[in-house]
């Protein structure tokens, strides 16, 4: 498990360890430098097969993709308003690239192949540098064959430190994710599976955090932690409650939010999705309380247990202020905002007949001979920005147009049987309404999960030129035809 425990340091070394020259899993370091006006964090990232031990010492390893050896890739850290600069060596079999999701990079820096960057090919390079206007909790995967490359495990977890950052005993960071392994103990080969695409995408069958079977977080009644959680799985949805304990939620993908007990007590994640938690430690010497997953209560499964020790740090949650300062993200002007509707359609049960393919309307069977079943608006993506060459040289059409420095609203319909967490490419945007109601907290986020046939309203302020994805984050309705340009100009 990744965490930062701030009490056995102080403050300063605690700063000076994470934010300075600090040493990575794979031996690759986090330099700085700069010439006095804005720090550089530079390290190298090499993508590579490795043998990871994912059910522990007493099975045989997996033959899994790593950044820098370790499943998930090292724990990047760095200090809003500084500037990151990265070098990916490709030592894979296929082509790759890397995605900042969440970070609202330069067009150039989004990896998304075929439309912001050509793929790497292997024995190749690629640098990646720009700007952290923002912190908060964010992660890095490959944007090739996603489907199959997050699977096997290329991704990494990335924490943008506010200037001040939040009081806390301890930090802890959760990648969760899950693996579905074949007879054999390794990850199974069905990529590509029509009922996966078709249906809920590829649910595994071996949840981990952080790359293993998740171990109890020992705690001492009194402590205060932040836990930064982060779905990378492929399709699963979490729904996290955490017995005998009331975490606050203080960000959402990243931005701060008006500090909220989770909706019913759960905390729901949708792939691609993140959470920050205040968790107070109230629990007594020796309770073992459980953090459980229910999304599927007939599937319920407890993650791990919070164990107490006898050692009390105090009697009672600190009086620390426990809100985020805002982030740098422009307020989208509502009442001026364009609109625009985005209809999802497809999947089995569904009501869609028909769709536009390459620009040629086709009936559902041909398009799931064609391995889609998904559409936008009533076309569903050739490919592109999924590691496959955009049709007839060229990248699709762009869903939107949109005017540089303008305020949106899109109005998502999901008329689907089935959940989709759409993601935005290159911003981030307020959830104004669900459901024809307006929010509670008005949300900053980067990917809203919409249930099966549910709308929300999202708004967003175009401030970033070029051409962006918007998709679905099961990455099996992904490759099947869920996603699509929104072109700032």
């Amino acid at each position: 498990m990744q965490t930062h425990p701030l009490d056995a340091i102080t403050r300063r070394q605690w700063l000076g360890a994470t934010l300075g020259a600090a040493v990575l899993p794979g031996g690759s370091a986090l330099a700085a430098r700069g010439d006095g006006r804005q720090a550089v964090r530079e390290l190298r990232l090499v993508a590579a097969p490795v043998q990871h031990a994912l059910r522990g010492p007493a099975h045989p390893p997996i033959t899994a993709w790593a950044y820098n050896g370790s499943v998930p890739g090292p724990l990047l850290r760095a200090r809003q308003g500084e500037r990151l600069r990265v070098v990916l060596d490709n030592r894979l079999p296929q082509d790759t690239t890397v995605h900042w999701h969440g970070l609202r990079v330069p067009n150039a820096m989004d990896g998304v192949p075929h439309v912001t960057q050509q793929p790497v090919r292997p024995g190749d390079s690629f640098v990646y540098e720009f700007d952290l206007p923002d912190a908060g909790t964010y992660w890095y995967h490959s944007h090739f064959r996603g489907s199959e490359q997050l699977e096997r495990g290329l991704h990494g977890a990335l924490v943008v430190e506010e200037a001040q950052p939040l009081r806390v005993d301890r930090e802890v960071v959760w990648v969760l994710d899950d693996w579905r392994l074949g007879p054999d103990g390794g990850i199974s080969e069905s990529f590509g599976s029509a009922h996966d695409m078709s249906h809920a995408g590829r649910i595994g069958n071996a949840v981990t955090l952080n790359g293993q079977r998740a171990q109890d977080l020992a705690l001492r009644p009194g402590e205060r932690l932040r836990v930064r959680l982060l779905n990378v799985a492929n399709a699963r949805i979490f729904s996290l409650g955490f017995e005998g304990h009331s975490p606050q939620v203080i960000a959402l993908d990243g931005q701060p939010v008006t500090p909220h007990a989770p909706p019913a007590g759960r905390v729901v994640l949708g792939p691609g999705m993140r959470c920050d938690l205040l968790l107070d430690a109230i629990g007594k010497p020796g309770e073992r309380h459980a953090v459980f997953d229910d999304f599927d209560p007939r599937r319920a499964f407890d993650l791990l247990h919070l164990r107490y020790g006898n050692e009390v740090l105090r009697a009672a949650p600190p009086p620390w202020p426990i809100a985020l300062p805002d982030n740098t993200v422009p307020e989208p002007d509502l009442p001026q905002a364009s609109r625009h509707v985005l209809r999802f359609t497809g999947g089995m049960m569904g009501s869609m007949h028909r769709a536009v393919l390459d620009g040629e309307s086709l009936p559902m069977m041909s398009l799931m001979r064609r391995g889609k079943a998904w559409a936008i608006n009533g076309v569903v993506s050739s490919g592109h920005g999924e590691g496959h060459a955009p049709a007839h040289g060229h990248a699709d059409a762009p869903l939107l147009s949109l005017d540089r420095g303008r305020s949106y609203v899109l109005a998502l319909d999901n008329d689907t049987r089935w959940h989709h967490p759409i993601h935005l490419h290159g911003h981030s945007f307020r959830v104004v309404r669900r459901g024809g109601r307006p929010t509670a907290h008005r949300e900053w986020r980067d990917t809203v999960l919409l249930g099966p046939g549910e709308q929300a309203e999202i708004a967003f302020v175009a401030d970033n030129p070029g051409d962006w994805m918007l998709h679905c984050h099961v990455l099996e309705h992904q490759d099947g035809g869920m996603m699509g340009l929104f072109r700032v100009r």
